[in-house]
């Protein structure tokens, strides 16, 4: 209840949830990648490339030996035209390498259509033993070059396919030796480690649960200095157990925790423990805390614990595989040497289903309460996200903050983020106040629909909003009116948001009852000015039914039943063919409650048709501002109750 109050005009055809869903971010889920094949790839990819490296460089060679010492501009000439031109006087000189030979003449020739100086021919298979002493009788400068040697690259070219078997041989062998590996791997660990040398977030990272960072600023301590401690004779607290709603960031403290201590980090997941195999479960932890032991100090994290910790014999499906998980970790919690400083995290958001023995000291020793932030909290969080957010000149952090009550840190992070994405959309250079509106309305209605609605139902719905608002207005103890609309959104055809000014933590009876005034607003309007009733008030008879039920039952609002709570005890095997009525109180009692929470319902309901009723004026003339302009601001509600006289009646508060 301590969330924005908004009440809806609800459309009967969708059956779906009525409040969106907000993502939980508090999780930290573990990434486990599998290495083991890794050197086997490289390995074989290297073979590959070498085998690749000397086919392509002998097909070069081979195809670029022959015309190596060759030009473009180099006629190729017969033997026979080579000694034709020596006795001719016309060869200036030439170069010998192998067979392969080449020159210039004196005078250029025409051999082929193609003219030059420079020629190319392959000498005889043996040899001419004339043709040097012919060479120096006409005064030819000749000389001679080595032949390269290949034969370095012959082996290689050899010795490739068979390093080509070889190595796809052993890269089959490896394959074998770690699949069998695989098998007996079940019981490893599967943690995410982040080194000391690596911290990715800490204090500094960590807003609006500050009391929650006080409670761990002494392990973090401990961890740095636990001589500090341990010369005293203390002991640092064997676990620390995060406690709170999700998304209200109780991950992202445990690492903050390992990022300030800059120690070792372990984290894994409840559920990763338990597997199909028996026995896996135990095998991980046992292995979880003995590389956390040969680390320490060393943080192990456990997100979820309530996967792997839940009390045990609290169900008749009871999980062999997971009792002897937790049997395992209670006795490793248990066995620490005091002289190791290894802290176990865990978060849930489900504590009360916890295994008690995993809750005594000596195991998880503190409790630490992750609660929804305040407004400073809020205000706090916007400002570590929105640090890399360029921000126009009219946001105002302070009203977005007060503007979201009951949201927690995954929440507000959305909300930047949407807002970014608005702004971006739109080609804006800044991030601005109305993105931050337009994206909070999203988030807590849902995105505009754009229905086609005759003017009969426009009307239904105008007046129906019109009654929550003005009844709003006019009772006592309600938070104020912030904004109309009758353009449906999400699951809703028309909206009635109420922001409080500050956050509640606790309810007076004034309060509660107001509330019931101000849902049943809309149902009321629709028969004083309608003079029939319709379904949109769905939502509203629900949230109306469930406090007053609350009243009578739990909080002792009831003259007839008194100061005695009537709240139901839990089955511990509700779902199951065991579960029967758990209710503590008779069947006599249970028609007094249902007696009690109809008469403040009706009672609700009546007063607010005498308030419709007195001021049918100012109800038309809201209806009729929502026909016309489908959303109203307080600014313009407001103006409505001076220009019809209603301001009067109203609190002081709206004066």
């Amino acid at each position: 209840m301590d969330a924005q109050a908004t009440y809806m005009y609800q459309n009967p055809n969708d059956q779906g949830p009525r409040t969106p869903r907000r993502p939980d971010t508090g999780g930290n889920g573990s990434s486990n990648n599998n290495s083991g094949g890794n050197g086997s790839s490289i390995l074989f990819r290297v073979i590959v490339i070498a085998v690749v490296v000397i086919i392509g460089f002998y097909l070069f060679r081979m195809f670029t030996s022959d015309n190596g010492m060759v030009s473009s501009d180099t006629i190729e000439v017969p033997y026979s035209t080579f000694y034709q031109q020596i006795k001719s006087g016309n060869v200036e000189s030439v170069t010998f390498q192998g067979q392969d030979a080449t020159g210039q003449f004196k005078n250029a020739i025409t051999v082929n259509q193609k003219t030059s100086n420079k020629f190319h021919f392959m000498t005889l298979p043996d040899g001419d033993p004339t043709l040097i002493k012919l060479l120096q009788q006409y005064h030819v400068t000749y000389q001679a070059k080595p032949v390269p040697d290949n034969n370095l690259l012959y082996i290689l070219l050899n010795l490739a396919p068979w390093i080509l078997v070889i190595g796809v041989f052993f890269l089959i062998m490896r394959r074998a030796t770690q699949s069998q590996q695989n098998i007996f791997s079940f019981g490893k660990s599967r943690a995410k480690l982040i080194l000391e040398d690596r911290p990715s977030t800490t204090f500094g990272d960590v807003a609006g649960v500050d009391e929650a960072k006080n409670d761990l600023v002494e392990v973090v301590e401990y961890l740095k200095t636990p001589q500090k401690f341990q010369r005293l004779g203390g002991l640092i607290p064997r676990g620390v157990l995060l406690v709170g709603p999700p998304g209200t960031g109780k991950t992202l403290l445990a690492r903050a925790v390992a990022g300030e201590a800059g120690v070792p980090f372990f984290s894994m997941s409840g559920s990763e423990f338990v597997e199909v195999l028996v026995g896996v479960g135990a095998s991980r932890v046992r292995d979880l805390f003995e590389q956390a032991k040969k680390a320490s100090p060393s943080i192990i994290f456990i997100d979820e614990i309530d996967a792997v910790g839940r009390q045990r014999g609290s169900s008749i499906n009871s999980n062999d595989e997971r009792e002897q998980t937790l049997n395992q970790l209670l006795v490793e919690m248990d066995g620490f040497d005091a002289r190791q400083a290894v802290v176990v995290l865990a978060a849930t958001n489900r504590p009360d289903g916890l295994d008690k023995a995993l809750l005594r000291p000596g195991r998880f020793d503190r409790r630490v309460t992750v609660d929804r932030p305040d407004w400073n909290g809020r205000l706090s969080i916007l400002k570590i996200h929105t640090r890399t957010v360029p921000l126009a000149k009219d946001v105002d952090l302070l009203a977005i903050a007060r503007s979201t009550p009951g949201m927690v840190g995954a929440d507000l992070a959305n909300l930047v983020n949407e807002a970014a994405l608005l702004a971006a959309r739109r080609n804006l250079d800044y991030v601005t106040q109305n993105c931050f509106l337009e994206s909070l309305d999203k988030i807590q209605i849902g995105a505009e629909r754009p229905l086609i609605l005759s003017d009969e139902d426009l009307n239904v719905i105008a007046y129906h909003e019109g009654g929550h608002a003005l009844t709003g207005l006019l009772t006592e103890y309600v938070d104020p009116v912030t904004k109309v609309t009758i353009v449906p959104r999400g699951q809703a055809l028309g909206v009635t948001q109420y922001t409080p000014l500050d956050d509640r933590y606790n309810y007076a009876q004034d309060y509660l009852e107001a509330q019931l005034v101000t849902a049943l607003g809309g149902r009321a309007a629709e028969q004083v000015a309608i003079g029939h009733i319709t379904t949109g008030a769905e939502n509203d008879l629900q949230r109306v039914t469930a406090i007053a039920r609350q009243m009578v039952t739990k909080w002792g609002m009831s003259d007839r039943l008194g100061t005695i709570s009537f709240s139901e005890r839990e089955d511990p095997f509700a779902g199951t063919a065991l579960a029967s009525n758990s209710r503590e109180y008779s069947e006599k009692t249970a028609t007094l409650i249902d007696e009690e929470v109809n008469r403040i319902v009706k009672r609700a309901y009546e007063r607010a048709v005498n308030l419709l009723t007195e001021h049918r004026v100012t109800l038309d003339r809201i209806a009729q501002a929502l026909r016309t302009n489908e959303v109203i601001d307080a600014k313009q509600l407001r103006e409505i109750m001076i220009e019809t006289g209603a301001i009067e009646a109203a609190p002081a508060s709206y004066r």
